[in-house]
């Protein structure tokens, strides 16, 4: 029995050496330890850049353009057919000639019609080999010109509507992700407190009984209690220990996780602070759901969903008609024996060009593929609507469960502060010999039961309530749109 008062004050010990140098860790800092640190805020991170680039790319798009093509060498000898006139025949002959070519031009997306605006300007040398050798320069000093496609499908009009929503979107999906990351937090936080907690109710419990059981050895010498009750007291010394056991492992399970988590030491010492009773917010649904509406990026992707589909009927249905396009370019062009002759008096150079492209015979394949993207838009249409109305049911009821859970926290606070007068009191009558053992274990079932209890119902106010910012992308306590802090929260680390 002293080998096990000892023990016990080891326990003891090592707890309040522990306490003095573990780290501590409240709610709130834990959040912002895990959006910032923790590998999932690196992958949120690191998909908002992938679409940062996509749109800088699409920005880049809508700029000039200064494109050099350019063949610098281009050396060929062999054979080559040729029609001899003198004998009315074609005949090999051999040729060998050096080529060089280069263009430089600047070109312009026009959105609004979908063509293209451009300024060139171009140079050619060639030179023949052999007993007619020659040299040539031809140059385009400088050549303006347009390019449209006049019935055909617009990219650029369908790119400049739906690129700037989808970076949008990116970016309210990147705190949107952070507020998924809270929630995770949250539930490794609590999982944790509730795992310090059975530890710390398991020590208790092992003191409570080995105290209890060595005043049931003093009652029996006095017959005050059965032998029965003594060996009930004796279990209950066993399986306090074996519970000790089980809480030490599950404790270090669940500071594991969460120090894995946040991506720190993992071999740090974490105790947590656990947050007090929260203040009253009485959120009204219409109100979160207008939030929800306006700054939601699943409202936004939905209707980047639309634009996409949309886009879709429009290119079927173009590409099953007949296509045409216009180009028109004016310039001016030389060809001289040498390259300074070949800028001299250049004459004007003007070239018309229209393309019709009829599909004739395709057995239905242009109209199927027109058929099948309009079917997929009604479909699209229909989704779109199932998930606005799956989403403001969750707001709702995500509204109606934060609202309610204020009520059960000051339930569970008030049940947990009752249950522990009634352990103490119902404690204290056994130790003097007014209250049974059956009192006793039930009285302490109840409290350790009320602990339970107030934790889970803190865990559950604050799994809503960020459930709740997620949702409506809007902080109730402080009163700040979410959607709109995207600024002073980015960073890469």
């Amino acid at each position: 029995m002293k080998r096990t008062v000892i023990s016990i004050s080891l326990i003891f010990l090592l707890g309040n050496i522990a306490a003095q140098t573990a780290r501590k860790f409240n709610l709130t800092e834990s959040i912002e330890i895990a959006v910032d640190s923790s590998l999932q805020a690196f992958i949120a991170q690191n998909m908002y850049l992938s679409s940062y680039w996509s749109y800088r790319s699409f920005r880049a798009a809508r700029l000039p353009s200064l494109n050099l093509q350019t063949t610098p060498l281009q050396y060929r000898r062999d054979f080559t057919r040729r029609y001899d006139s003198y004998e009315n025949i074609d005949v090999y002959r051999q040729q060998q000639s050096l080529y060089s070519y280069g263009n430089l031009s600047i070109r312009q997306n026009f959105d609004p019609t979908g063509g293209t605006f451009f300024i060139d300007s171009e140079l050619g040398y060639m030179r023949n080999f052999g007993d007619n050798s020659y040299s040539q320069f031809t140059s385009v000093p400088v050549r303006i010109g347009y390019s449209q496609p006049l019935f055909g499908f617009n990219s650029f009009k369908w790119e400049k509507r739906i690129e700037p929503l989808r970076f949008e979107k990116a970016k309210t999906q990147y705190l949107y992700s952070r507020e998924e990351i809270s929630e995770l937090t949250i539930e490794y936080f609590f999982a944790l407190a509730m795992a310090q907690m059975e530890y710390d109710m398991a020590i208790d419990n092992v003191a409570s009984s080995d105290t209890l059981y060595r005043i049931g050895q003093e009652r029996q010498k006095i017959a005050a209690i059965s032998n029965a009750d003594l060996l009930t007291l004796k279990l209950d010394v066993v399986n306090a220990r074996n519970t000790l056991t089980n809480a030490e492992i599950g404790l270090k399970r669940a500071m594991f996780n969460f120090v894995s988590f946040l991506n720190i030491d993992k071999n740090a010492d974490v105790k947590l602070d656990i947050p007090g009773k929260p203040a009253n917010i009485f959120i009204l649904p219409d109100q979160a759901l207008k939030y929800a509406q306006s700054y939601n990026p699943d409202f936004r992707g939905y209707v980047q969903e639309l634009y996409e589909a949309e886009r879709e009927v429009d290119r079927t249905m173009k590409s099953s008609n007949f296509d045409a396009s216009f180009s028109v370019s004016i310039g001016f062009n030389q060809v001289a024996p040498n390259f300074q002759d070949a800028y001299k008096s250049p004459l004007q150079q003007d070239v018309v060009s229209i393309g019709l492209s009829i599909p004739l015979i395709d057995w239905g394949v242009r109209r199927g593929r027109a058929n099948m993207a309009r079917n997929n838009l009604n479909v699209t249409k229909i989704s779109i609507q199932q998930k606005e109305q799956k989403l403001e049911q969750d707001v709702v009821m995500t509204v109606n469960d934060f609202n309610i859970q204020q009520n059960l926290i000051n339930s569970a606070e008030e049940a947990l502060n009752l249950a522990t007068m009634a352990y103490s009191v119902t404690r204290e009558r056994f130790i003097i010999g007014k209250a049974d053992l059956n009192s006793l274990t039930l009285s302490l079932n109840r409290q350790n039961s009320a602990q339970r209890n107030y934790i889970s119902a803190l865990r559950d106010y604050w799994l809503n309530y960020y459930k709740l910012r997620k949702l409506t992308m809007y902080d109730f306590i402080n009163r700040e749109i979410l959607a709109d802090q995207f600024d002073k929260v980015w960073t890469i680390n």
